[in-house]
């Protein structure tokens, strides 16, 4: 689950920058700012809930 989470973060930021360099995919910025911060949910949820997964 971990590693799910940092490679969804990667897409996240690969796709802001994507979308912020090229106009045209204005829509990758959306799709990045919302990846990012269900990473960033996901990693809070997971860290305030106390388990240690594998």
């Amino acid at each position: 689950m971990n590693m799910l989470l940092i490679v969804v973060a990667i897409i996240a930021l690969v796709l802001l920058l994507t979308g912020g360099f090229v106009p045209s995919l204005n829509f990758l910025l959306w799709v990045g700012v919302i990846l990012l911060v269900i990473a960033v949910i996901a990693f809070l949820v997971r860290s305030m809930s106390g388990r240690r997964g594998a």
